[in-house]
């Protein structure tokens, strides 16, 4: 099989249909449909079935798709490779939650920018879920996500530890007061947050199984609600202080088990760790680790010294991915 028939078929698969494919390929409809027809025939069976509407995967097409990806992408990795000499470049494309964009990755984004120009970063956010998958289908070279995490196929390291806090309108003096004053209306971004299943999960061990539910789509939209009394929610307490929204809303600590949340980065196990991946990870753990240090008496501070610190030492002697951290049994896939 030559590589350029499976990018067309691998393309045509993507955009379900001939002429679609056709446009992002930059080329004519007659010649797509005469290469993937020139592919069924070499390999003896038919790929695709067609409709009025474009095209269906037939089963041996669905059997072919992940091999034929995973060849394109392994030739695009090589090439990757050889070109990497050791000096960041070329294009890194990442993943965030929007809160840890907020919180963590501005001092981090300053410093990498300064000190690899010859970097394009494209940083998008997600929630956890989507972060997950668009690492696993090497859309993103990494993300960070809210843990706990476990797949097996994910290198995951630990790099920021948060306190997780329930906000509500302002007033209210106890958790209780804020979970009783709201009706138990929840006001979080969309499915697949790891904010979002950890208020669910709280309020669930209080007998609360299924809160009013208010959707946004950006943090700023949730303070906004939560100051005007609409719902509570549940974020990184530091997040809240950086904004400065700690005098429109009331703040509550929560119990400890509910309280810590890790930060980790996730990778695929299998793909390039570049020069430019390992310059930025170096940046995030550099930060980390003078965050932890600027609180000396703090025994998560303690610890976050002790990761970031390790993880650093283990990368900086050249293996050529992220230090990971084996994920505790019985984490949740949901993060």
């Amino acid at each position: 099989m030559d590589t350029s028939d499976l990018k067309i078929f691998a393309t045509v698969a993507r955009c379900n249909g001939m002429n679609r494919a056709a446009e992002a390929l930059n080329t004519v409809q007659s010649n797509v449909t005469a290469r993937v027809r020139a592919l069924e025939r070499k390999i003896g069976c038919a790929l695709f079935d067609r409709h009025s509407r474009g095209v269906a995967l037939t089963a041996a097409g669905r059997r072919l798709l992940p091999y034929a990806e995973q060849i394109l992408h392994l030739l695009a990795e090589a090439q990757h490779a050889a070109k990497d000499d050791g000096e960041p470049a070329g294009t890194l494309t990442l993943g965030s939650l929007e809160s840890t964009a907020a919180l963590r990755l501005a001092p981090v984004l300053s410093r990498f920018v300064a000190a690899c120009p010859k970097v394009d970063l494209v940083l998008r956010t997600g929630t956890t879920a989507e972060l997950i998958e668009a690492v696993w289908a090497r859309r993103l070279e990494g993300a960070f996500v809210c843990g706990p995490v476990d797949h097996g196929e994910l290198d995951i390291a630990t790099m920021f530890t948060e306190e997780l806090v329930l906000l509500a309108a302002p007033g209210l003096t106890s958790l209780d007061a804020a979970i009783g004053a709201s009706d138990t209306r929840i006001v979080v971004l969309k499915a697949g947050c790891s904010y979002r299943q950890r208020l669910e999960a709280f309020l669930a061990k209080r007998g609360i199984q299924s809160p009013r539910l208010l959707e946004f789509g950006t943090i700023e939209a949730i303070f906004k609600c939560v100051g005007a009394g609409l719902g509570i929610t549940l974020l990184p307490r530091s997040l809240v202080a950086r904004i400065g929204q700690e005098d429109r809303l009331s703040v509550h600590a929560l119990p400890r088990a509910s309280a810590r949340a890790e930060t980790l980065f996730v990778r695929r196990r299998d793909a390039l760790a570049s020069s430019a991946l390992i310059a930025f990870l170096d940046c995030a753990r550099r930060d980390a680790a003078g965050k932890a240090r600027a609180l000396p008496g703090s025994a998560r501070s303690k610890a976050g010294a002790a990761t970031a610190t390790g993880s650093d030492g283990r990368a900086r002697k050249g293996a050529n991915t992220p230090t990971s951290r084996r994920p505790a049994r019985g984490a949740s896939h949901r993060a």
